[in-house]
């Protein structure tokens, strides 16, 4: 253990607090020498490899560079590897508890014999006394009464050692098997040891070797294995500031929110459909308006004359002159033009789609039939025969 904890030549070297899993294991491909790892983020929690080495040592140019949280990715391959053994590796820790367990009980057993005996010749030692010589006959009593004592204290701890271990096991069979089976959920939880993680690691996997795909964006990692297999992975590369963009769908949806709404009533919406920035915080209206710079997305801006080119579902609804759920049942029925951006919010319609024949024809409809405004799709058809 001392000559693999040294941390050159072709050893791992011993494992630190850090979150790193593979610290000490991944090498370069391209100049073969071994990664440094250095963590970054505001709590210095997220962990980098490196290729210094060369730039260190002889000025040359760094290799490689890339995020630990992606190629730490590989304890899921770990994973598939360890759980074959995690149900014969629990039930072999709770039989060497119970072995520990009978041998402190026949230690104490031992030492219970032993008072007893002590406390035998102490009791024929006073019994042999003069009665009339009171001096030594009160020491002997004395000793007699502190043997005793000492055999009724092992008798406790024996009897508190019996109580323990007559409880039920936590490694029941039934709890054995379930542990096995969520291994992840016990190798994630913060109070795991990372130290005893990468001990792990460092038993199953013999080395790393990394490189990066340039045309594929893509982390190349060679896993060679203490058994001697050679395992694969290519993870993706994370893009600069891909980590914290904001998703896609998002963006598309204030490009159209954009055409009825401000940048504080977009993040309200925003907000009520349970949606976040990338960093996973609340909208704001900055933070609306700050997106809404970096990918060049027009500002809302009422019109001059009062005719918004835009309309949500109740100033459409007024302009043709119907109730807004005749118009938004037109709309999911595919009637009429509108989108829709989120679930939990506003509909959009343009001005010039609503003086369009259709429109009209929802009009026509919801004045001929005022009690039904929606009326029935063309060709809806008749559940019930005619009976004439």
């Amino acid at each position: 253990m001392v000559s693999d904890n040294v941390p050159t030549s072709r050893h791992h070297g011993a494992p630190k607090h850090g979150d790193a899993l593979l610290a000490g294991l991944v090498r370069c491909r391209r100049c073969g020498r071994k990664l440094t790892v250095r963590y970054t983020g505001t709590k210095h929690n997220i962990p980098r490899y490196s290729c210094w080495r060369g730039l260190l040592d002889n000025g040359e140019p760094r290799c490689i560079a890339f995020g630990g949280l992606r190629v730490d990715a590989i304890e899921e391959a770990l994973l598939r590897v360890v759980e074959p053994v995690a149900i014969a590796a629990a039930v072999e820790a709770e039989a060497q508890a119970a072995s520990r367990g009978d041998q402190v009980r026949d230690a104490l057993m031992r030492d219970r014999e032993a008072a007893r005996y002590n406390a035998d010749r102490a009791f024929r030692q006073y019994d042999a006394i003069d009665p009339q010589n009171r001096l030594v006959a009160a020491e002997l009593e004395l000793r007699w009464n502190r043997a005793l004592t000492h055999v009724g204290e092992i008798e406790s701890r024996i009897a508190a050692h019996d109580a323990s271990t007559s409880e039920p096991s936590l490694l029941s069979p039934i709890h054995v098997t379930a542990l096995a089976a969520d291994l992840k959920a016990v190798w994630a939880a913060p109070t795991t040891d990372a130290r005893l993680k990468k001990r792990i690691v460092r038993t199953v996997i013999r080395e790393v070797v990394a490189d990066i795909d340039d045309e594929a964006s893509e982390i190349v990692l060679l896993i060679h294995w203490v058994g001697g297999v050679h395992t694969e992975l290519r993870l993706p590369k994370r893009r600069r500031g891909q980590r914290n963009s904001t998703s896609g769908d998002i963006i598309a949806a204030v490009r159209q929110l954009v055409l009825i709404a401000n940048d504080d009533l977009i993040a309200g919406i925003l907000n009520r459909n349970g949606l976040v920035t990338g960093h996973g915080s609340r909208w704001t209206r900055e933070r609306v308006t700050a997106h809404r710079s970096h990918y060049k997305i027009p500002v809302f801006r009422p019109a001059a004359d009062g005719k918004e080119p835009w309309l949500n579902l109740n100033k459409a609804a007024r302009l043709l002159g119907v109730a807004p759920k005749t118009l938004r049942l037109a709309a999911e029925a595919g009637e009429i033009e509108g989108v829709h951006p989120l679930p939990n919010g506003p509909w959009v319609f343009s001005r010039s789609t609503l003086g369009e024949p259709a429109a009209q024809r929802i009009v026509h409809r919801a004045r001929q039939n005022p009690k039904y405004p929606t009326g029935s799709h063309p060709d809806q058809q008749n559940l019930f025969t005619s009976t004439t």
